[in-house]
């Protein structure tokens, strides 16, 4: 490109921080918006697994510094995947041998967001929510904020979630589907808790064979951030029909009652994994509505495009969301900042992350498919 853009970005979520991370270190004027108030605002879950393609994304867009830093304040390593019957009877056990100390292979959410932060205080505007945005009669892009106020750039990224607003105007057309599971978080502190030894260690799913199914993932830090507790991620999944409680019920029950209900669906469950449940921290839990985005085909490049689950909303399942939205960030990261038009460069990165997107989220209804013992 031959003068040096001006990259506003729709949310300060992981892909979008990532991309501003690549940009900022490759010399772009780069603005970010983030609904949230403060940086520690909402609970949006807790373990997040990252693969080798997340790894290298972050090497590609991170500072080595921040790099380091996030890497240090990662869990440790652990090479264990496993399913258990709810009376933990083993129905399979995997190593994954040979991984070594400079991967990180799971981060707490939190922590890890705090991480992408480091560096970007001047870039990075809290309680800024993206309503819309308007191409203005230069070809800029112009967006406002529903607290007032507005900010103009080259490109707009939208890199907003899955309610993205950002999606609603460029895309009207593009919805996610509710994939009929809903997903009740929480996390169990691992200083003096009594945990079984099945699943102790990397990723365990627990199925009952009747519709729940659980899964449970420590994180022990190689090095506490802020004072944060290792802890035991617990997540129980079922249908909204299997759980007996609708939608409206679900969303508004407070943190301890939706322990109540973790802990009533799991009455029938091996002693040692109720007992996971019943030392849980009451205040940790919170359910999210589990949903996908239905493939679109491309549309003609201009000053806005999208990045991670504002287009490619991702469930879960398969532990890839965080993943494909740092690839996002790595791919676009690298067309912005090579020596084409802006255009160009914005076509180049949504030839590679549509097709790349929907793929991982067919990979991932299959993999929800195979632990329910249902149809994708």
């Amino acid at each position: 490109m031959t003068t040096t853009p001006r990259i506003l970005i729709a949310g300060a979520g992981l892909g979008g921080l990532a991309l501003a991370q690549a940009l900022r270190r490759g010399g772009l004027d780069v603005a970010v918006h983030e609904q949230d108030p403060t940086p520690r605002t909402r609970g949006q879950g807790y373990r997040i697994h990252i693969d080798a393609n997340g790894n290298a994304a972050l090497r590609a867009c991170l500072p080595a510094e921040t790099f380091d830093l996030v890497r240090d304040t990662s869990g440790v390593n652990d090479d264990v995947m496993g399913a258990y019957t709810h009376h933990l009877e083993q129905v399979m056990v995997q190593h994954f041998p040979g991984i070594t100390d400079d991967l990180i292979t799971n981060v707490d959410r939190d922590t890890f967001r705090q991480g992408l932060l480091t560096g970007l205080d001047d870039a990075v505007h809290f309680g800024h929510t993206v309503t819309g945005y308007r191409i203005t009669a230069s070809g800029r892009v112009r967006v406002e904020f529903a607290e007032g106020g507005a900010d103009e750039g080259d490109l707009l990224v939208g890199a907003d979630g899955v309610g993205s607003a950002v999606r609603r105007k460029f895309l009207p057309h593009a919805e996610t589907r509710d994939v009929g599971l809903r997903c009740v978080y929480g996390r169990l502190p691992l200083a003096g808790a009594a945990i079984p030894a099945e699943i102790a260690h990397g990723f365990t799913w627990v199925s009952d064979g009747t519709g729940h199914g659980a899964g449970f993932a420590p994180l022990r830090f190689r090095s506490s951030p802020h004072g944060v507790p290792d802890y035991l991620m617990i997540t129980l999944l079922a249908s909204p029909e299997r759980f007996g409680v609708p939608d409206e019920d679900l969303f508004a029950r407070s943190p301890e009652g939706l322990w109540e209900l973790a802990v009533k669906e799991t009455a029938t469950w091996h002693p040692d994994l109720r007992e996971v449940f019943a030392q849980a921290d009451r205040e940790s839990f919170i359910p999210i509505a589990i949903r996908a985005g239905r493939r679109v085909q491309g549309w003609r490049p201009g000053p806005v495009t999208l990045l991670g689950d504002a287009v490619h909303t991702m469930p879960p399942t398969g532990g890839v969301g965080a993943n494909t939205a740092l690839q996002d960030a790595e791919t676009l990261a690298a067309e912005l900042l090579a020596e084409t038009p802006l255009v160009e460069a914005v076509a180049a990165y949504e030839r590679v992350m549509l097709p790349r997107g929907f793929d991982t989220i067919d990979a991932s209804l299959q993999m929800a498919a195979r632990l329910f013992d249902e149809a994708p």
